[in-house]
Order: C-alpha cells, then sequence, then structure tokens
C-alpha cells in the first residue's frame, strides 16, 4: 500500500498533534528511554470520537468493498443483542457505542463495482455511517424486515459469521441463526455461507490511517515499560516483580490507556533452574542487584491493540554496564527475530513461516521457540499463526491461513543461551515487538529493544 504524508481531513487538532508525536516517539522507545509527558499525548475520551470514526468510515468505504469482492460475499449480516454482541460489532460501529441496543442488525449489500450499501434494521438507527432501512416497530416487525430487505436485494451469496475455527468469526448465536432464518424466504436458505473468510479479512487488514496511528499506540507501551524498568519505580532489595505489574498496569490506567490483560514481570538469576525442559524462565519475587527481569504487556488504544515483552537488567554493586554476556544474548534475540520476519512472503501460510524459519534457525548457537501471532482489534488476533509456545509445530485451521499485505504481528518468542558471567546458565530472552508486513517486508512500528533496559 503506497502510504501518504496527508493528515485525514476532518481530524480535530488533538488527533493531528498525537500523529505528531510519532516521529520523536519512536527512536526513544528504541533506544528504551522514557517518553517525557507521554500522557500528554493520549487522547481523552471525548476527543477521540472523531479520529476513531473518521478512519472506521475510511474503513467501511475503501476497504470493506474490496474485501466483500475479494471473498465473494453480496451481502453480509452482522447480527447483534445487547450484552451478546457479535466480536466484530465493536469495529463496524461508530462511537460512542457501549453495546448493541436491544436487537441490532447491520446489513452490507454489494450493489456494484466498489459499491456497499450499509443498512440498519434497528429499533434505535446508529446514524451516520449507516442508513435505516428500518426503525421502530415490534421485534417481530423487525424481523419481518429483515427478510423482505434480503429477499428484496436477492443476493447470490449471504454471509453470516459461523466459523469452527475462528471464535472472531463466530458471533451469530444459536438463537438469532434460527431467527434468521424463519425470517427469510426458503428459496434464499441454500444462499446462506459462512462468511469467515470476510470477517477475518476485515479484522486483520489495517488501514492506511491505522497505519499512520499504531507507531504512536506501540510506543506509548514501550515507553511505560522504559519508565517500569528504571531506577524511579524500582528499588532493589525493597520492590516486588507484582509492584512493578501494577504500577504498569496502573501507569496506564492513569493516561486513559486499557490493558487488555495484566501486566506479568519476573526475574531470572544465577542459581535459577532454566533447562530446555523449561518452557519459560523466571520467577516472581523482590528484585535483586544483578537479577534479569522480563514483562509482557498490552494495551488497547483508538481501537489497535499492542502486545510488547522487554528484558531488563538490575546493576549489581560495582557494576556499570549489562555484562557482556547479557548483551550478546539480547543481540541473538534480535537476530532470532531477524531470521523469523526474514520468512514473511505474501501467500505463505503461517505453517509454511514457521517450517521456514525453524529451517533457517537450525545452525544457531541458542534454542528458540516461535509463538507469533497477528493482532490489531484484538490483541490475539486472527489471521496466520506461527507457531505455539506449547505447540513448535504446525497448528491446524489457523496455521493454515496465507499471509496477507497490510497485516500486523506481535513478533513474539524467546531464545535460551549460556551466559559465561553465571558459569554458562541459561538465560531465557523473551521479546514481543508489534509490527506490520506492508507485502515485502516486516517493520516494527515504534522500534524494536536492541539494548537492555538498565536499573541503577
Amino acid at each position: 500500500m503506497k502510504r501518504s504524508t496527508t493528515p485525514l481531513p476532518g481530524l480535530v487538532p488533538a488527533a493531528l498533534a498525537l500523529f505528531s508525536v510519532l516521529a520523536a516517539a519512536a527512536p526513544a522507545a528504541e533506544q528504551g528511554r522514557i517518553i517525557e509527558s507521554a500522557d500528554r499525548a493520549v487522547l481523552d475520551d471525548r476527543a477521540r470520537i472523531e479520529p476513531v470514526n473518521t478512519m472506521l468510515t475510511e474503513r467501511l468505504e475503501n476497504l470493506l468493498p474490496r474485501l466483500m469482492a475479494e471473498t465473494g460475499i453480496d451481502l453480509w449480516l452482522v447480527l447483534n443483542r445487547e450484552y451478546a454482541e457479535d466480536p466484530v460489532y465493536f469495529t463496524l460501529v461508530p462511537q460512542p457505542s457501549f453495546a448493541a441496543r436491544r436487537t441490532t442488525m447491520l446489513v452490507f449489500h454489494r450493489t456494484g463495482e466498489g459499491e456497499v450499501d450499509r443498512l440498519t434494521v434497528n429499533r434505535y438507527p446508529l446514524g451516520e455511517p449507516y442508513e435505516a432501512a428500518w426503525e421502530g416497530g415490534s421485534l417481530e416487525a423487525q424481523w419481518q424486515a429483515l427478510g423482505e430487505l434480503i429477499a428484496e436485494r436477492d443476493p447470490e451469496r449471504i454471509g453470516i459469521n459461523v466459523s469452527s475455527t475462528w471464535p472472531e468469526a463466530d458471533g451469530l448465536t444459536h438463537g438469532l441463526h434460527r431467527k434468521l432464518m424463519a425470517a427469510l424466504p426458503e428459496s434464499l436458505h441454500e444462499r446462506v455461507v459462512s462468511a469467515e473468510a470476510l470477517v477475518v479479512r476485515w479484522l486483520e487488514t489495517r488501514s492506511e490511517s491505522e497505519l499512520d496511528v499504531y507507531p504512536h499506540i506501540v510506543a506509548l507501551a514501550r515507553g511505560v515499560i522504559a519508565e517500569a524498568f528504571s531506577g524511579r519505580v524500582i528499588t532493589p532489595g525493597v520492590t516486588r516483580t507484582e509492584d512493578v505489574a501494577w504500577f504498569i498496569r496502573e501507569r496506564f490506567e492513569s493516561m486513559g490507556l486499557d490493558p487488555w490483560f495484566m501486566p506479568y514481570v519476573n526475574i531470572q538469576r544465577p542459581g535459577m533452574d532454566c533447562g530446555e525442559e523449561t518452557p519459560f524462565c523466571g520467577e516472581a519475587g523482590i528484585i535483586e542487584p544483578g537479577d534479569v527481569l522480563h514483562t509482557d504487556v498490552g494495551i488497547c488504544y483508538l481501537k489497535l491493540c499492542t502486545d510488547t515483552q522487554e528484558m531488563a537488567y538490575v546493576l549489581d554493586m560495582g557494576e556499570s554496564a549489562v555484562p557482556q554476556g547479557l548483551r550478546d544474548a539480547l543481540a541473538q534475540g534480535n537476530d532470532w527475530q531477524d531470521r523469523l520476519t526474514a520468512e514473511f512472503e505474501t501467500g505463505r501460510t503461517g505453517n509454511d513461516i514457521l517450517a521456514a524459519a525453524q529451517r533457517a534457525m537450525g545452525d544457531a548457537a541458542w534454542s528458540f521457540n516461535v509463538y507469533t501471532h497477528p493482532i490489531g482489534f484484538f490483541g490475539h488476533g486472527p489471521g496466520p499463526t506461527i507457531g505455539m509456545w506449547d505447540l513448535p509445530g504446525e497448528v491446524a485451521g489457523t496455521g493454515d491461513w496465507p499471509l496477507h499485505p497490510d497485516t500486523a504481528y506481535a513478533i513474539e518468542g524467546s531464545i535460551k543461551t549460556p551466559v559465561a558471567e553465571w558459569d554458562d546458565q541459561p538465560v531465557n530472552i523473551k521479546l514481543e515487538q508489534t509490527a506490520v508486513f506492508d507485502g515485502e517486508r516486516v517493520i516494527y512500528l515504534a522500534g524494536r529493544q536492541t539494548e537492555w533496559h538498565v536499573v541503577r
């Protein structure tokens, strides 16, 4: 995709200021330095509405018609009830939106080359960017109106969100499915097909404006990690791993950023068991001089999620720098990342990429594990799964999905390598950075960790 440098029309000044932070934030994150005043670069809830809705409209107008044509869906139904919303629902509706009111029906009809009608059949209309095909009346009348609308449009393939592979594409409940089939003329029943391919493509594909803002979101997450892994937060001999984890969570929340899982912090040190039979090395407890620290954090902002793992070292008495063995270990972790991402090619499945990466790492001096996953509207998003931490081989179903351009990934995995200063005891370097595949290469959205965070 050719990237435009022109800001999106209609964005509020605060959002434009947000985009302008990118160039300054990413280099700081690359070096692991603290991004100062990061909270001032986060829009408050009210200010987020306009840029989020502008990006949604862009997706609906430019992306959805192409994906419906690509997947051969003529009419797509996203049916929801309050408290039982389809997982894809909130990626399709404008903000502010907290729930599907009563029964909410979204109808997308491909009418021609590049044209999709966006309709609602709802008790309460959504408004822009949707047109109300029916509103008001009883629930019985609503279902009747939906059936009549579909019959009038006469689509060849009616896509519904049912899937045995992708939970994100399996959002049509059994009850709503029964009501839908009862509302449709029997002559249309055989035209109903799974829309799972459309749902996956919709969720995994990033738009131009999303790719513009995504680096800033990732940089915010990396900046909080840098702050947490510093003397501003950690006092060796006093601070516990859970103290740091809670600092990260509360720091995000103070900035108005939503963690999508509880941050995790752990310790490795000389004398700790880290054998090949141990998938992940690390323990909870009091942080001491000479410890290696690891964290795993994730946030969602402007509907886009991050997933980040980084490493820190607590200087021991008399040390002024990270031991050379640990610096070499981190460099080997970067080598692991490079060997993996070199195998990203459009059309390759997740399983193909995994097998090629495993072959490419066959001569490495370190042992490794690959468990990379798509990311975007969900932290663990749909798309090609590239290994799992507890399954080093092919992953049936999700691993068979092919790689597409303009999709994002958490480049996640780990290596184990001996450290001379630890009497050759292995250290487990666990890394994860959010990146995008542009069709030709993998680009880390806010850099990646190439130097240790240092707690002095």
